[in-house]
Protein backbone atom coordinates (compact mmCIF):
# COMPACT_ATOMS: atom_id res chain seq x y z
CA UNK A 1 0.00 0.00 0.00
CA UNK A 2 2.94 2.52 0.89
CA UNK A 3 4.42 1.96 -3.21
CA UNK A 4 0.56 3.26 -4.12
CA UNK A 5 0.47 5.78 -1.63
CA UNK A 6 3.83 7.35 -3.17
CA UNK A 7 2.96 6.91 -6.42
CA UNK A 8 0.45 9.57 -5.55
CA UNK A 9 1.76 11.83 -3.74
CA UNK A 10 5.25 10.96 -2.65
CA UNK A 11 7.64 14.03 -2.97
CA UNK A 12 8.81 12.87 -6.87
CA UNK A 13 5.24 13.28 -7.59
CA UNK A 14 4.74 16.80 -6.70
CA UNK A 15 7.27 17.92 -8.22
CA UNK A 16 6.60 16.32 -11.10
CA UNK A 17 3.14 18.77 -10.87
CA UNK A 18 5.28 21.82 -9.96
CA UNK A 19 7.35 21.46 -12.83
CA UNK A 20 4.07 20.44 -15.53
CA UNK A 21 2.67 23.87 -13.59
CA UNK A 22 5.63 25.77 -14.04
CA UNK A 23 6.68 24.78 -17.93
CA UNK A 24 2.70 25.26 -18.81
CA UNK A 25 3.00 28.66 -16.96
CA UNK A 26 6.25 29.97 -18.76
CA UNK A 27 5.81 28.70 -22.31
CA UNK A 28 2.16 31.20 -21.85
CA UNK A 29 4.07 33.87 -20.56
CA UNK A 30 6.54 33.97 -23.23
CA UNK A 31 4.28 33.05 -26.09
CA UNK A 32 2.00 36.32 -24.60
CA UNK A 33 5.28 38.41 -24.75
CA UNK A 34 6.99 37.53 -28.05
CA UNK A 35 10.48 36.99 -25.47
CA UNK A 36 12.14 34.41 -24.45
CA UNK A 37 12.82 35.31 -20.98
CA UNK A 38 11.15 36.43 -18.70
CA UNK A 39 10.85 40.31 -17.26
CA UNK A 40 10.20 41.27 -13.72
CA UNK A 41 6.83 42.38 -14.50
CA UNK A 42 6.33 39.08 -16.39
CA UNK A 43 7.53 37.02 -13.45
CA UNK A 44 5.13 38.67 -11.46
CA UNK A 45 2.38 37.85 -13.30
CA UNK A 46 3.77 33.88 -13.51
CA UNK A 47 3.97 33.46 -9.89
CA UNK A 48 0.76 34.58 -9.75
CA UNK A 49 -0.76 32.30 -12.42
CA UNK A 50 1.55 29.31 -10.85
CA UNK A 51 -0.10 29.52 -7.56
CA UNK A 52 -3.43 29.69 -8.88
CA UNK A 53 -2.68 26.68 -10.86
CA UNK A 54 -1.38 24.83 -7.74
CA UNK A 55 -4.38 25.96 -5.23
CA UNK A 56 -6.16 24.49 -7.94
CA UNK A 57 -4.67 21.47 -8.26
CA UNK A 58 -2.54 20.30 -5.55
CA UNK A 59 -4.66 19.51 -2.29
CA UNK A 60 -4.22 20.74 0.80
CA UNK A 61 -4.59 24.10 1.77
CA UNK A 62 -5.02 27.17 -0.35
CA UNK A 63 -1.61 29.43 -0.76
CA UNK A 64 -1.00 33.26 -0.98
CA UNK A 65 0.79 34.18 -3.45
CA UNK A 66 3.96 35.59 -2.13
CA UNK A 67 4.67 39.85 -2.10
CA UNK A 68 6.37 41.61 -4.73
CA UNK A 69 9.16 42.42 -2.93
CA UNK A 70 10.01 38.20 -1.84
CA UNK A 71 9.71 37.95 -5.85
CA UNK A 72 11.92 40.57 -6.71
CA UNK A 73 14.87 39.58 -4.14
CA UNK A 74 14.86 35.79 -5.16
CA UNK A 75 14.79 37.05 -8.83
CA UNK A 76 18.60 38.60 -8.21
CA UNK A 77 18.82 34.89 -6.58
CA UNK A 78 17.65 32.58 -9.38
CA UNK A 79 19.02 35.00 -12.23
CA UNK A 80 22.57 33.39 -12.35
CA UNK A 81 23.64 35.07 -15.74
CA UNK A 82 22.81 38.52 -14.30
CA UNK A 83 20.81 39.83 -17.48
CA UNK A 84 18.01 40.95 -15.22
CA UNK A 85 15.66 38.75 -16.87
CA UNK A 86 15.37 34.77 -16.06
CA UNK A 87 15.09 32.07 -18.69
CA UNK A 88 13.60 28.74 -18.42
CA UNK A 89 16.02 26.88 -16.19
CA UNK A 90 15.99 30.04 -14.46
CA UNK A 91 12.38 29.74 -13.93
CA UNK A 92 11.83 26.81 -12.76
CA UNK A 93 14.84 26.42 -10.24
CA UNK A 94 12.76 30.00 -9.17
CA UNK A 95 9.16 28.00 -8.74
CA UNK A 96 11.08 24.88 -6.89
CA UNK A 97 12.48 27.63 -4.27
CA UNK A 98 9.27 29.44 -4.07
CA UNK A 99 7.58 27.02 -3.51
CA UNK A 100 9.34 24.28 -1.13
CA UNK A 101 6.73 25.33 1.99
CA UNK A 102 4.07 24.78 -0.56
CA UNK A 103 5.17 20.75 -0.86
CA UNK A 104 5.91 20.41 2.93
CA UNK A 105 2.49 21.81 3.78
CA UNK A 106 0.65 19.15 1.06
CA UNK A 107 2.96 16.58 2.66
CA UNK A 108 1.34 17.29 6.31
CA UNK A 109 -2.28 17.14 4.84
CA UNK A 110 -1.68 13.75 3.65
CA UNK A 111 0.04 12.23 7.20
CA UNK A 112 -3.16 13.69 8.62
CA UNK A 113 -5.35 12.01 6.13
CA UNK A 114 -3.50 8.73 6.44
CA UNK A 115 -4.24 8.83 10.74
CA UNK A 116 -7.31 9.73 10.47
CA UNK A 117 -8.64 7.07 7.82
CA UNK A 118 -7.98 4.81 9.71
CA UNK A 119 -10.02 5.44 12.33
CA UNK A 120 -12.98 6.60 10.23
CA UNK A 121 -13.27 3.10 8.56
CA UNK A 122 -12.87 1.23 11.94
CA UNK A 123 -15.94 3.62 13.09
CA UNK A 124 -17.94 3.11 9.62
CA UNK A 125 -17.11 -0.83 9.85
CA UNK A 126 -19.07 -0.89 13.39
CA UNK A 127 -21.97 1.32 11.72
CA UNK A 128 -22.20 -0.95 9.08
CA UNK A 129 -21.91 -4.20 10.66
CA UNK A 130 -25.85 -4.25 11.29
CA UNK A 131 -26.73 -2.69 7.52
CA UNK A 132 -28.69 -5.70 5.98
CA UNK A 133 -27.04 -7.53 3.22
CA UNK A 134 -23.55 -4.80 3.39
CA UNK A 135 -23.41 -5.88 7.44
CA UNK A 136 -22.22 -9.91 6.40
CA UNK A 137 -19.67 -8.69 4.39
CA UNK A 138 -18.17 -6.14 6.20
CA UNK A 139 -18.29 -8.73 8.94
CA UNK A 140 -15.93 -11.18 6.88
CA UNK A 141 -12.81 -8.36 6.12
CA UNK A 142 -10.14 -8.69 8.51
CA UNK A 143 -9.75 -4.69 10.03
CA UNK A 144 -6.77 -4.75 8.25
CA UNK A 145 -7.95 -5.30 5.13
CA UNK A 146 -10.83 -2.90 5.69
CA UNK A 147 -8.93 -0.09 7.29
CA UNK A 148 -6.10 -0.30 3.93
CA UNK A 149 -9.31 -0.10 1.50
CA UNK A 150 -11.04 2.78 3.35
CA UNK A 151 -7.89 4.81 3.19
CA UNK A 152 -7.06 4.12 -0.19
CA UNK A 153 -10.11 5.07 -1.39
CA UNK A 154 -10.05 8.24 0.55
CA UNK A 155 -6.57 9.15 -1.32
CA UNK A 156 -8.01 8.18 -4.08
CA UNK A 157 -10.98 10.60 -4.28
CA UNK A 158 -8.58 13.26 -3.06
CA UNK A 159 -6.05 12.51 -5.91
CA UNK A 160 -9.25 11.94 -8.33
CA UNK A 161 -9.82 15.91 -8.43
CA UNK A 162 -6.46 17.18 -8.31
CA UNK A 163 -4.78 15.55 -11.43
CA UNK A 164 -3.18 17.93 -14.03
Amino acid sequence: MGQVLDKFHGKEWKKKQIRKISDKVYERITVQSGSATLTFENLYIAVLLVYNDINKLLPGPHFDPPSKELVRSMMQECDFNLDGELDHEEFVEFIQRLTTDTLIVVSQGLIVTLVVAPTVAMTTKKATEGVPGVGKVVQKLPNSIYASLVTLAIVLFQTSREEV
